[in-house]
């Protein structure tokens, strides 16, 4: 039996890559670029030096948000004429705030599973280094930038009582650890994962008042994923009261 799923012609591989460290990547995952014929990629610049770390000289397409429509349809046709794409996105696991989804749903309505080539992803590495609990959480993407749209989503993670996890701009940083203070609490317990895997890594963990003081005026700089723990409680504790004799 072939472990592999294919559609009867060509094949299409949803391929995770690394967000900082260049060996942080499967030989499963080079495997497949080196079988594909056409590379899809979000920023083939990005995606060309990953090529070359591994000696690969591949086809380069160009799919990202603004092209993402027009340039599925091409990508499918292509698979059903036989040929093998390998899609990966800017960095980590497509899909996650990343391109991906319109192309593993147009696959499927033409009769090509999709083969998903797991690995690293700033989020699950998040999950690991927050600190927070997460046997429960939820994941909300980059917040909306319109005031009122992002006020709402904060009263919406506020009203959670699990982890809350988050993309962020470093542009946004300050004015994020502001907003949590004020809209979900000033004791909601935040971690800020910043440049994962990479030289510069850092995890800053304390409440939303204690991160708000200590990086008052920094200049943020390199991709953020912000932990959020609005709960009063964490797993395993009890409530006051509820400890029965």
């Amino acid at each position: 039996m072939n472990d592999t799923p294919n559609s009867p012609s060509g094949s299409i591989s949803i391929i995770s890559t690394p967000i900082g460290n260049m060996k942080d990547i499967t030989p499963r995952a080079v495997e497949a670029l080196a079988q594909a014929d056409i590379v899809a990629a979000e920023d083939t610049r990005r995606s060309s030096k990953l090529l070359a770390v591994h000696n690969l000289h591949k086809r380069l397409v160009s799919c990202h948000v603004y092209n993402e429509h027009r340039t599925v349809l091409s990508l499918i046709e292509s698979a059903l004429a036989g040929q093998k794409i390998a899609f990966v996105s800017d960095a980590g696991t497509p899909c996650i705030s990343d391109p991906g989804f319109l192309l593993v749903r147009e696959a499927l309505k033409s009769g090509i599973e999709p083969q998903i080539i797991p690995g690293v992803s700033a989020l699950t590495f998040a999950v690991a280094a927050s600190g927070l609990p997460v046997e429960k959480f939820s994941f909300h993407g980059f917040l909306p930038v319109k005031q009122g749209r992002r006020h709402k989503a904060l009263l919406e993670i506020a009203a959670e009582n699990k982890t809350v996890f988050i993309f962020e701009s470093p542009y946004r940083m300050e004015k994020l650890l502001n907003e949590i203070a004020d809209v979900i609490g000033k004791d909601a317990k935040v971690a800020v994962i910043r440049e994962a895997t990479k030289l510069h890594e850092e995890v800053l963990r304390g409440t939303a008042e204690e991160l708000v003081q200590k990086t008052s005026g920094r200049n943020w700089k390199g991709e953020c994923v912000v932990a959020i723990y609005p709960g009063r409680k964490e797993e395993g504790e009890e409530e006051d009261g509820n400890t029965e004799e």
